[in-house]
Protein backbone atom coordinates (compact mmCIF):
# COMPACT_ATOMS: atom_id res chain seq x y z
CA UNK A 1 0.00 0.00 0.00
CA UNK A 2 1.20 3.41 -0.73
CA UNK A 3 -0.12 6.77 0.28
CA UNK A 4 1.08 9.78 -2.66
CA UNK A 5 0.31 13.06 -0.71
CA UNK A 6 0.79 16.28 -1.27
CA UNK A 7 0.50 19.98 -0.33
CA UNK A 8 -2.72 19.79 -1.86
CA UNK A 9 -5.10 16.96 -0.17
CA UNK A 10 -7.41 16.67 -2.56
CA UNK A 11 -5.10 15.18 -4.85
CA UNK A 12 -3.92 12.73 -2.39
CA UNK A 13 -4.30 8.93 -3.52
CA UNK A 14 -3.68 5.15 -2.16
CA UNK A 15 -2.60 2.54 -4.41
CA UNK A 16 -3.25 -1.10 -2.79
CA UNK A 17 -2.14 -4.19 -4.17
CA UNK A 18 -5.09 -6.67 -4.57
CA UNK A 19 -5.56 -10.04 -6.51
CA UNK A 20 -6.66 -8.53 -9.99
CA UNK A 21 -4.20 -5.53 -10.18
CA UNK A 22 -3.74 -2.49 -8.50
CA UNK A 23 -6.68 -0.33 -6.84
CA UNK A 24 -6.46 3.40 -6.50
CA UNK A 25 -8.62 5.08 -3.95
CA UNK A 26 -8.79 8.75 -3.99
CA UNK A 27 -12.22 9.84 -2.91
CA UNK A 28 -12.35 11.90 0.20
CA UNK A 29 -14.50 9.89 2.58
CA UNK A 30 -12.45 6.67 2.08
CA UNK A 31 -8.50 8.99 2.09
CA UNK A 32 -9.57 10.23 5.45
CA UNK A 33 -9.88 6.51 6.66
CA UNK A 34 -6.52 6.29 5.41
CA UNK A 35 -5.09 9.62 6.69
CA UNK A 36 -6.29 8.01 10.26
CA UNK A 37 -4.71 4.88 9.44
CA UNK A 38 -1.42 6.62 8.48
CA UNK A 39 -1.10 8.76 11.56
CA UNK A 40 -1.85 5.90 13.89
CA UNK A 41 1.17 3.48 12.28
CA UNK A 42 3.23 6.53 12.39
CA UNK A 43 2.31 7.61 16.27
CA UNK A 44 3.44 4.04 17.05
CA UNK A 45 6.43 3.31 15.02
CA UNK A 46 10.06 3.73 15.93
CA UNK A 47 12.40 6.46 14.29
CA UNK A 48 14.74 4.42 11.35
CA UNK A 49 18.32 3.95 13.53
CA UNK A 50 16.14 2.35 16.27
CA UNK A 51 13.64 0.27 14.21
CA UNK A 52 16.93 -0.64 12.35
CA UNK A 53 19.00 -1.76 15.76
CA UNK A 54 15.54 -3.57 16.91
CA UNK A 55 15.51 -5.98 13.30
CA UNK A 56 19.27 -6.62 14.07
CA UNK A 57 18.74 -7.42 17.77
CA UNK A 58 16.06 -9.99 16.50
CA UNK A 59 18.21 -11.35 14.00
CA UNK A 60 20.92 -12.11 16.53
CA UNK A 61 18.23 -13.86 18.31
CA UNK A 62 17.23 -16.20 16.00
Amino acid sequence: MVYAGGPVSKLDTVVRDGPNGPVFIDTEAQLSRYRTLFRRVEAVSLEPERSRAFIHRLAKEL
